[in-house]
C-alpha cells in the first residue's frame, strides 16, 4: 500500500482507521501512519477494537515498543525512534481503555512489555517520556473497577514498579504511579496485599511520606492531583485499625497543614478524604464527632487539624 502525506478523504471513519492502521506494515508508511492515529486516537471510537483484531497490528506495535530495550540500556535511543515508541504505546492505551479489549488485552499480558520502562531510574527526558506514557497505559487499566483487571497488575508486581516511579519520575510520572496505587489500594484484594508483608506496607507508607517531603509547589498544575492521590493512599491505609498507630509515624505533619488543604480546597472528596485522614490518625476517642463536620480546632483537640 502506497500511503501519501495523509490518509485518503472519507465520509467514512472507519475506513479511514483501517487505512491507517495499513500502513503501519509497511516501514514506509509506519512512521506517518503511527503519528496520524495517535493524534486522532480519541476521535476515533473504534480505533481500540481495529487495532485490536487487524491481523498483525499488535505485533507491529510490539516490536515497535520492544526495539527501545536494547537503545536504552545503551543511551541510544534517537528524538526519532522515542516518538514512534511512545507513539505506539499511546495507542496501547486506547487498546487498554476501551471496555471490548481490555480484558483481552490482559489475558495476551500485553502490559508487561511496558514494564521495563517503569523500572528505570533516570528521570532523563527519553526515560521520563516513555515512563509517563508507560504509566498511562496502566492508569487506563486502573481506573476501570474490575476485579480481573486489579488482580492481574498485583500478579504482575505493579506495585514495585510504582513505587520505583513515585522515586525516581517528576512530577506528572509520580501522580500518574500514586494513582495507580491508590485504585490498586481502593479495592479489598489490593489492600489485602499491601498488608500481607510488613515491608510491603512499611515500603508504600515510606514511599508516600518521601513523596510529601518532597512536593514542589512551582508544578502547580499537576499539585493538586498528586495531593488528592497520595491522600487517598493514606486514607484507606488508615482504615486498618491494626497498623494505625504505625501510620501515624510516617505521615509527614506537613501534609496535614493549612497549606495543602487550601490547595485541595477547590476539590471537595479531596478536604473531605484530608479531614477523614486527620480524624483517624487523631487517638481522641472523640474525633468522629468532627469527621463528617467542622474540623475540631487546636483548642478541644489534639492533633492537626483542617480548616
Amino acid at each position: 500500500m502506497v500511503l501519501g502525506a495523509a490518509a485518503p478523504i472519507t465520509s467514512n471513519p472507519s475506513a479511514r482507521v483501517i487505512y491507517l492502521i495499513r500502513g503501519l506494515a509497511s516501514e514506509e508508511t509506519r512512521e506517518q501512519s503511527l503519528d496520524v492515529l495517535c493524534k486522532n486516537r480519541l476521535t476515533y471510537d473504534n480505533l481500540a477494537v481495529l487495532l485490536w483484531k487487524s491481523f498483525g497490528t499488535m505485533s507491529v506495535l510490539l516490536q515497535i515498543i520492544t526495539s527501545a530495550y536494547r537503545a536504552l540500556s545503551s543511551d541510544g535511543l534517537t528524538e526519532k525512534a522515542l516518538t514512534q515508541v511512545c507513539n505506539a504505546i499511546a495507542l496501547f492505551q486506547s487498546v487498554a481503555f476501551h471496555p471490548d479489549t481490555r480484558i483481552p488485552f490482559i489475558r495476551a499480558t500485553m502490559p508487561v512489555y511496558l514494564y521495563p520502562f517503569l523500572n528505570t531510574m533516570s528521570n532523563e527526558r527519553s526515560y521520563e517520556c516513555l515512563r509517563i506514557t508507560s504509566l498511562g497505559v496502566i492508569g487506563s487499566l486502573a481506573k476501570v473497577e474490575d476485579a480481573e483487571v486489579i488482580e492481574y497488575l498485583l500478579s504482575t508486581q505493579i506495585f514495585p514498579s510504582c513505587l520505583r516511579c513515585m522515586e525516581v519520575g517528576k512530577t506528572l510520572s509520580r501522580t500518574v504511579s500514586t494513582f495507580i496505587i491508590y485504585r490498586i489500594l481502593l479495592s479489598e484484594k489490593g489492600l489485602k496485599y499491601c498488608f500481607v508483608l510488613a515491608e510491603r506496607y512499611l515500603s508504600v507508607s515510606q514511599c508516600l511520606g518521601k513523596l510529601v517531603e518532597n512536593l514542589s509547589e512551582d508544578d502547580a498544575e499537576n499539585l493538586p492531583c498528586l495531593l488528592r492521590n497520595i491522600i487517598g493512599c493514606y486514607l484507606r491505609l488508615s482504615e486498618n485499625e491494626r497498623t494505625r498507630p504505625q501510620l501515624s509515624s510516617y505521615v509527614p505533619w506537613k501534609l496535614l497543614d493549612g497549606k495543602y488543604a487550601n490547595i485541595v480546597r477547590s476539590d471537595p472528596k479531596a478536604l473531605a478524604n484530608l479531614r477523614q485522614l486527620v480524624c483517624n490518625l487523631r487517638t481522641s476517642k472523640s474525633c468522629t464527632t468532627h469527621c463528617t463536620d467542622e474540623p475540631p480546632t487546636s483548642s478541644n483537640s489534639p492533633g492537626p487539624s483542617i480548616p
